[in-house]
């Protein structure tokens, strides 16, 4: 999981929602109703599986365009203060807000307080607006004293995050004035996820995606202004101790405005939506005491999240900053969180919209008991999803180093290609990244929050000792790549047992066969597309060396023999799935 103030945008919004379609045709990238059942309340208009369709290309252009900013946001970052020990100082102070929000009850909002939103919605006769203003008060006063609470106690968390550096007092000082701008974020997160769900509950998904581009934007700015005023990092080399107060003031105010401006962005779409905000204090006998009781659960869910992720980032920058004394920049925290965030790309833009733009249906499908609705949406979910992620993971491991290389050449050329490294490591691991994803929609849909947090509990364990036996047995330059490894490894054990609780719960019958059918050829259609993509790119690279020309050449080479080796031998295995995306791709031109 990543901060909102650097990468929390994707967690908080990859974390909404459950199911694809219930009988999906297979002309279409997404079909199936946005909210059958939903009445007059939700006011849908038209046709539903139009509506499904226009919401998932809304969704998915407005993930594109944040994460496109959001590299570049990464990019300026870099070129600003590296990726060395300065940045995995931002990086720690960046990453407490959102871990927690999510503590105080964030993975509760998206996982629990969704379903309940739409029930009040359907069955309130204000449609729900009374329950959800309540949740927004709750919301809101408990954020306020949280966040004032951890901005006093900012040293002891920066010290809890990384014992490394809190060790060096100049670093230590550094890294708790950036985390005193930092924390107030989780408040706007906090706003900005429930008026988020407020409208997704409503049909209107746009906002929500659309937002945390003008996050990306400010941010950008408070970056490239800080390049402006002290010079770009290949220049002025700045690290912790001779980073200047005014530098610290200019890039810790541009990211609390960042946040800010998201949350405040929100309120233009709830007033066309015709809701009419209002603190409310009447939490008794209203709904939120059940919720409650269903989020226990989640809490616990993210509790042990968080506790992993506590562990990676002690070992992160502890490894980083034995790496950096030994001349290997790049092999930090900053490494792990600015491949991650890259590696996710395909998980933000093919699963989680295709699965939030139906969030709704799925809710009701299994409080109906429509036990066969709720698998076909998870088999079709995960197969359509795979169409595009088990390319990409292979294209990770295959590209990886040319794609951080020149991503993120404004770093220094060592440094960027430490993180492509960790994005090789990572790789794979996209694929029961994505499954993991959706299958624990499945149980959030029968508001079962006590079977992921079982799982979790596994995954956490599974990444944690994983990473601290590549922290013990790797060189300090390896670890993090180790742990990038790890990270997909925990997914894939997590994955083998939720599958099995799924399906037990769906009355044994998961559509095992089908889905790995199209797994198996997809993978079987992308492993030597990506031998000869990476092998030509990785001779191009050598031959010519790694300059932004030649590695964009040797990128564009590999990527595109990679891509047309994989259409061919996915169509010659007849993967149905790809071959009816292909097929509404080209209907959609010619109707244009």
């Amino acid at each position: 999981m990543s901060s909102n103030c650097s990468t929390s945008t994707v967690t908080v919004t990859s974390s909404l929602t459950p199911a694809a379609t219930g009988h999906p045709p297979t002309d279409v990238f997404l079909t199936d109703h946005v909210g059958r059942g939903a009445g007059n309340k939700v006011g849908a208009v038209g046709s539903a599986a139009s509506s499904t369709v226009r919401s998932s290309a809304l969704m998915a252009a407005g993930t594109i365009v944040s994460r496109v900013t959001g590299f570049l946001r990464t990019l300026v970052m870099a070129a600003a203060i590296g990726v060395g020990a300065l940045n995995d100082s931002y990086q720690v102070a960046n990453v407490l807000p959102t871990m927690i929000y999510v503590l105080v009850g964030g993975g509760a909002l998206n996982a629990v307080f969704v379903p309940q939103l739409v029930r009040a919605m359907t069955k309130d006769d204000d449609g729900g607006e009374a329950y959800a203003n309540r949740l927004l008060t709750l919301v809101v006063v408990a954020l306020t004293g949280v966040t004032a609470i951890c901005v006093v106690a900012a040293p002891l968390l920066v010290h809890l995050m990384s014992p490394d550096i809190a060790s060096d007092p100049r670093r230590m000082a550094v890294t708790v004035a950036f985390a005193r701008y930092c924390l107030p974020t989780m408040f706007f997160m906090g706003a900005h996820v429930v008026l988020g769900q407020i409208l997704n509950a409503r049909g209107r998904f746009g906002a929500m995606m659309w937002t945390p581009v003008l996050n990306n934007i400010v941010i950008i700015g408070a970056f490239a202004g800080f390049i402006w005023a002290f010079g770009g990092f290949t220049t002025s080399g700045v690290s912790p101790a001779d980073i200047t107060p005014q530098g610290v003031r200019l890039l810790g105010l541009g990211t609390l405005l960042g946040l800010a401006v998201q949350a405040l962005a929100m309120l233009p779409s709830l007033r066309a939506a015709g809701f009419r905000l209002r603190l409310r204090f009447d939490f008794r006998g209203h709904g939120l005491g059940k919720a409650m009781g269903l989020a226990k659960w989640t809490l616990l869910f993210v509790l042990v999240n968080q506790i992993g992720m506590v562990v990676v980032t002690q070992l992160a920058t502890k490894a980083g900053t034995l790496a950096e004394r030994a001349g290997h920049t790049g092999s930090g925290i900053t490494a792990y969180n600015y491949a991650l965030l890259l590696w996710q790309m395909p998980q933000a833009i093919i699963t989680v919209s295709v699965m939030t733009a139906v969030l709704p249906r799925i809710s009701r499908s299994a409080q109906d008991g429509d036990i066969a609705a709720v698998r076909d949406d998870i088999s079709y979910g995960l197969r359509t999803s795979a169409v595009a992620i088990v390319p990409c993971a292979f294209a990770f491991l295959a590209l990886g180093v040319p794609m951080a290389t020149l991503l993120y050449s404004g770093s220094g050329a060592g440094g960027a290609r430490g993180i492509g490294h960790v994005l090789m490591a990572f790789g794979l691991g996209l694929v029961p990244y994505s499954v993991q994803y959706v299958v624990l929609r499945g149980f959030y849909a029968f508001e079962d929050t006590r079977t992921p947090f079982r799982n979790t509990v596994v995954v956490a364990l599974v990444n944690a000792g994983a990473a601290w036996l590549c922290f013990m047995l790797l060189p300090p330059r390896w670890v993090v790549a180790g742990m990038a490894a790890s990270y997909g490894l925990a997914f894939a054990v997590g994955v083998a047992v939720a599958w099995r609780r799924l399906r037990a719960r769906l009355g044994g019958d998961l559509d095992g066969s089908r889905v790995l059918r199209t797994y198996v050829r997809l993978a079987g259609a992308a492993a030597p597309a990506a031998a000869v993509g990476g092998g030509v790119a990785h001779a191009l690279t050598a031959s010519q060396g790694s300059g932004v020309l030649s590695t964009l050449t040797a990128l564009l080479i590999g990527g595109t023999l990679l891509t047309g080796i994989f259409l061919l031998l996915a169509r010659l295995m007849r993967v149905q799935e790809l071959n009816s995306l292909l097929s509404a791709a080209r209907s959609g031109r010619a109707a244009r």
